[in-house]
């Protein structure tokens, strides 16, 4: 039996989705660059080009417009994750991640984790789907971390949460900021912090320990 294709959405329903997704993707650029305080919904409306009357049909206000981007981001991360190749070591994969969150913040885009206390944390703490892909994102980290430990590829003393803290802190580190400031490309800052955060992680060699 042939299955029933689902309708195609009307012609009102694809635009209307196409103008969420714009609105979103222009909040987490902003958000990126200027932060949860600073940005303004004016600014978000200005950049997609529209009335602020029409962000208000698709988004109550600042907090559910800055919980949509940080869905978003979330999302893509997962489909990143998602689309590593299975021949990665765990290590491997580890290591992708990492440089795939450093890229992230060098391109001023919007951050995985609000700091702490923050005004942006508490704009998602009624956030259900973010709280709810953030803890599958950090299961599948997790496990990785878990299995890299158990080949010897990262140190077996160090909590896996630890280390799952570690990497996913680096999504919203300042150091980066602060080398970009000083005049350090971005070639050199990745290589640097991918070296700094990676060095306390893995296993030394016996004779490093012992000198």
């Amino acid at each position: 039996m042939n299955m029933l294709s689902q309708p195609r959405p009307s012609f009102k329903a694809q635009m209307h989705q196409a103008r969420e997704e714009a609105i979103v993707e222009a909040t987490s650029r902003l958000l990126g660059i200027k932060g949860f305080e600073t940005m303004t919904v004016d600014e978000v409306a200005a950049t997609v080009g529209i009335a602020k009357a029409s962000l208000y049909k698709h988004f109550a206000g600042k907090d559910d417009l800055c919980a949509a981007a940080m869905v978003h981001g979330v999302g893509r991360l997962q489909r990143f994750l998602a689309e590593l190749s299975a021949e990665l070591s765990p290590l491997q994969r580890l290591q992708a991640l990492l440089h795939w969150l450093l890229e992230l913040q060098l391109g001023d885009d919007t951050p995985l984790l609000p700091e702490r206390n923050s005004a942006l944390a508490q704009a998602l703490r009624g956030c259900d789907v973010y709280h709810a892909s953030m803890q599958e994102v950090s299961a599948c980290i997790l496990g990785w971390i878990v299995q890299a430990q158990a080949a010897g590829q990262l140190r077996r003393e160090l909590p896996p949460d630890v280390v799952l803290c570690a990497l996913l802190a680096r999504s919203a580190d300042p150091m980066l900021a602060m080398l970009r400031e000083r005049g350090y490309g971005n070639a050199e800052i990745l290589a640097w912090a991918m070296d700094t955060c990676l060095s306390g992680l893995v296993p030394q060699p016996a004779a490093e320990l012992r000198a």
